[in-house]
Order: C-alpha cells, then sequence, then structure tokens
C-alpha cells in the first residue's frame, strides 16, 4: 500500500490538544493486538481504499496503518467476499525486505454496510519524492554511492515480484510510491495496486479528482505501451527507469501542472555526467519494450556492482548463520587479530607481490557493512535469483481470467544455458532427524555463483533434487547426472556420520 507520513498543522498553538485528540483510540482489532487512532495517513492513489489511519501494534509497539474499504451496499459485498478473501490471503504470501509489509486484514459486518480492514507497514520518513524535495531544497546533490545501493534495493524487490510464479507486475512504480527509510533502507509501496482495480473497479469514487491529478503529474513513469495490453515486466522497468533518473538528477522539470514531457526526460538524461549511469537509465527506458533489460539483469550491471560478491557471500552466510555464533563475535575475532599480520598475499613472477594485512580491514567499516547486509541494503542478488516464489494466480490475472482458473500450476519461466563447473553444499539435520536443510553453492561458467537452499525429507532422491533444479532453469539439463551424483554422495556421506555420531552418544 502507499504509506507517506501524515500531514501535521504546522504552528505551537494548540499541538498539545491535536496530539491528545490523534492519539485518541477509536476502534481496536477484533484480537486486541491493533488499536486505530484519530491522525489520517495520506494514502495515494490505490483504489477502494476510503481511509487510512495511524494505529499502532501493541504486541510490537510500532506504529502501523489501518486501511479500510468501505461497501454501502451489502449485496455487492457478499456477490465479492470470496473473491476478497482470496486476494487478501495472497497478499499476505508477498513477503521481502525491500517491500511494503501486509500485516493482517478481517471483514466486518454491520447492518448498513460492511467494511475490510487491513494493516499496513507504516512508513515513518516519507516517500522518496519527499526526500528529493528536501534535498533539492537544501541546495545538495545526490550521493551516488546511495543513489546505487537505492536502484540495487528496488530492483531487488522487482526481481522477487517478477520471479513469483506467476510473476506480479507493480503497475504503479513511482518516486511517491518509494519510501526511505532512516537507516537507507527502501521499501516499494502500492504493490497490489493492479489486482485492488480487479476487485473494487467502481470503487474509490470520493478521490477521483485527487487521483487525476495524481496520474497527472505522475504520467511520465508509465510506459508507452501502458494499457494498450497485457502487462509485463518491461511497464515496471521503464518505470524503474524514471524513478532511477529522478534520484539522479532530484526532479525532471514540468511545465506547470501539466505531465512531464519526453524532451524534459531526454535532458535530465542527457545531464548524467557518468557515461554508465546514463546507459544504464537509458536502457529501461527503451521505447520497444522488448529490448528492456529485466530487473535480475540489471542487478549485474557495471554501474550497480560495488560489492564483490564474495565479500557479499560470506556476509550473508555470517548473518544467516548468526544463531550458531557466539554474541560480537566479529568484534572478538578481530581484537584477538595480529594487526601485522598477512591474511592473504598475490605472487607475481615479474613484478613485486602484494600483501593484504589485517590492517587494512576496519573493524567498524566491517561491522557497518555486516549492520546493512542484515537490513536488506546489499541483497544477495548478484549470485541468482532465488527459486520462484508460488503466488496463486490471482495476484497476477485480471478478474475474469481469475474466475477461469481454479489451481496454480507451476511452469518453469526459461532455459539455463550456462554449465556447473563447481559444487559446494552443506547438510545440517534437525534433532529429530526428519529434515535436512541442504544449502548449494554452484559456480557456472561464466565465473558467477548460484546459491540455492531447502528442506529435504528422507523420502528425496538426489535424481529427483537435481530434476527439480532443471525444471525451475537453476542448471542446465546436461548437468543433471553430474549434480545428481554429486548430491547422492554429499548425502550419503551426512547420512553416516549423522548415524556414527548417533551410535557414539
Amino acid at each position: 500500500m502507499t504509506m507517506s507520513v501524515p500531514e501535521r498543522k504546522s504552528g505551537s498553538e494548540g499541538k498539545e490538544e491535536e496530539s491528545e485528540d490523534e492519539s485518541e483510540i477509536l476502534e481496536e482489532s477484533p484480537c486486541g493486538r491493533w488499536q486505530k487512532r484519530k491522525e489520517q495517513v495520506s494514502q495515494g492513489n490505490v483504489p477502494g481504499v476510503e481511509s487510512a489511519s495511524l494505529a499502532m501494534d501493541t504486541e510490537e509497539g510500532v506504529e502501523v496503518v489501518w486501511n479500510e474499504v468501505l461497501f454501502s451496499d451489502k449485496k455487492v459485498f457478499k456477490a465479492q467476499e470470496e473473491k476478497i478473501k482470496e486476494m487478501f490471503e495472497n497478499l499476505m504470501q508477498v513477503e521481502h525486505p525491500n517491500i511494503v509489509k501486509f500485516h493482517k486484514y478481517w471483514l466486518d459486518m454491520k447492518e448498513s454496510q460492511a467494511r475490510v480492514i487491513f494493516i499496513t507497514e507504516y512508513m515513518s520518513s516519507g516517500s522518496l519524492k519527499q526526500f528529493l524535495k528536501k534535498t533539492k531544497k537544501n541546495h545538495k546533490t545526490m550521493n551516488v554511492k546511495a543513489w546505487k545501493r537505492w536502484c540495487t534495493q528496488i530492483l531487488s524487490a522487482l526481481s522477487y515480484l517478477h520471479s513469483c510464479d506467476p510473476p506480479i507486475i507493480h503497475g504503479n512504480l513511482t518516486c511517491d510510491t518509494i519510501f526511505i527509510q532512516h537507516n537507507g533502507l527502501i521499501k516499494i509501496g502500492s504493490v497490489w495496486h493492479r489486482l485492488f482495480v480487479n476487485v473494487f473497479p467502481d470503487a474509490s469514487v470520493h478521490g477521483k479528482a485527487r487521483q487525476h491529478r495524481d496520474e497527472q503529474r505522475n504520467l511520465h513513469f508509465f510506459a508507452p505501451e501502458y494499457g494498450a495490453g497485457e502487462d509485463d515486466y518491461a511497464i515496471d522497468i521503464f518505470s524503474f527507469g524514471i524513478c532511477a533518473l529522478e534520484m539522479a538528477v532530484l526532479e525532471i522539470q514540468a511545465n506547470g501542472d501539466s505531465a512531464v514531457s519526453k524532451e524534459a526526460i531526454v535532458n535530465a538524461g542527457q545531464s548524467l555526467e557518468d557515461p554508465l549511469m546514463r546507459e544504464f537509465t537509458q536502457s529501461c527506458l527503451r521505447h520497444d519494450a522488448k529490448f528492456r533489460p529485466t530487473a535480475h539483469d540489471l542487478l549485474f550491471h557495471r554501474v550497480l556492482f560495488e560489492v564483490h560478491s564474495l565479500k557479499l557471500l560470506a556476509a550473508h552466510c555470517l548473518i544467516n548463520n548468526q544463531y550458531l555464533l557466539p554474541e560480537n563475535c566479529v568484534e572478538e575475532k578481530t581484537k584477538s587479530f595480529d594487526p601485522n599480520a598477512v591474511m592473504a598475499e598475490i605472487i607475481h613472477e615479474d613484478r613485486q607481490g602484494v600483501q593484504l594485512k589485517y590492517s587494512h580491514v576496519s573493524p567498524l567499516e566491517l561491522d557497518k557493512f555486516l549492520e546493512d547486509v542484515k537490513n536488506g541494503i546489499y541483497p544477495l542478488m548478484n549470485f541468482a535469483s532465488t527459486r520462484p516464489h508460488p503466488v496463486p494466480r490471482a495476484l497476477s490475472l485480471s478478474q475474469e481470467q481469475v474466475e477461469t482458473v481454479k489451481t496454480p500450476t507451476p511452469e518453469p519461466q526459461e532455459t539455463e544455458t550456462r554449465k556447473v563447473v563447481q559444487m559446494h553444499c552443506n547438510l545440517e539435520s534437525n534433532e529429530e532427524g526428519t529434515k535436512t536443510h541442504l544449502s548449494l553453492f554452484l559456480k557456472m561458467d561464466d565465473k558467477l555463483h548460484r546459491q540455492l537452499s531447502c528442506d529435504i525429507l528422507p523420502t528425496d532422491t538426489s535424481k529427483d533434487l537435481a530434476s527439480e533444479l532443471v525444471h525451475y532453469a537453476f542448471i542446465n539439463e546436461e548437468d543433471i547426472e553430474k549434480v545428481a551424483g554429486f548430491l547422492e554422495d554429499a548425502i550419503c556421506r551426512h547420512r553416516v556420520r549423522a548415524l556414527t555420531s548417533g551410535s557414539t552418544q
């Protein structure tokens, strides 16, 4: 959902009264966890949402947004009730660190009307548009490192949505629907705009005048082919390209209240001094949709590759397995090292070699980097997309199409052409031995990597696992025997170790 900072009254007069009024609890959720307050939140152009208020999550102690969809005609609500339930159940499955979180929903039936109430994450620091305006107002320029991090996070979210099975198209990506937190974490909202349009086609009458103004102001974010036929990922890539351009130049100038012209977009692109940034944004804005890159392709672009892949993999492995390590282990470990000790050396036959010492690594910088990784600022996308995320087809189909689809049938989206040149895996079983977690690292012939993980059961065979990797386009079909043999050997050795360990206890 599109959440932004609530509009507050300025001036000192009546501040205490305002604070008391707005913190007054108007309503509680049936479970008592969420408490609705008086303070309204600017919601943006999300169809069907009549009101959005600040609320308190009493379990987590954080502010959230209480959204309401009203139905004055109970017959209309009853006719769509199952479809509404299905839609909201689907929304709760969308989970990504760079996507605004959907928490919970419930239905409220009264004699005169029906309501759907749903709780979403509150982005207290405001939208990207607001941040860019403040930056420009203070006569500052955009930091290139921040631009790269933001682009990476937005693309990570889009790559997640587009790799869902079936793909989810955002369809409403603008600087108003992207939010930034105080720690630099970017989140995209309004992810389910297209789904709301399908389920609530006649809703949101009261907000249509403002919505029309918003659409005129943001018209330049939408691809030339938008609305002309069946949308695909390319419309999101075009919108992302405009967002990336606005982030770089802070604002693309419009003539008065009218929409931003093509000429203004071209001029903004040509004003970028870095040729890689210029090429990056121009590739997203190609007029022909089929020539635009995918979100996953853009994550590989040279302009965004600022963290070495091995360093990123090591950081993610450390964060993901932190529960196995003692607290403050990084700090304690770095203290024990001799700063003059050599941790690695590059030897050249024709010239002097290079020594890398522990003193070359700043513990403070390392801690900051690990904290950024933990917060989702450096997603692990330069290894591979993760396993396709199964999301019911209702999320990406129109209302008419949904009626004809009974059950989702996952289909492979592509074929892997690269060959596996090196493999490594790790297996960990739970205490009962009923389930084993497999982490598989594959080095491909283009020197890039895949990191895959899943839980396997005692009944799963190595051949089944290898076949599944082919089905989801994680490995080439010609590698199936090699990978199956490797997994068979690894699983057998793991089971032998488990038996030996059990017998000695």
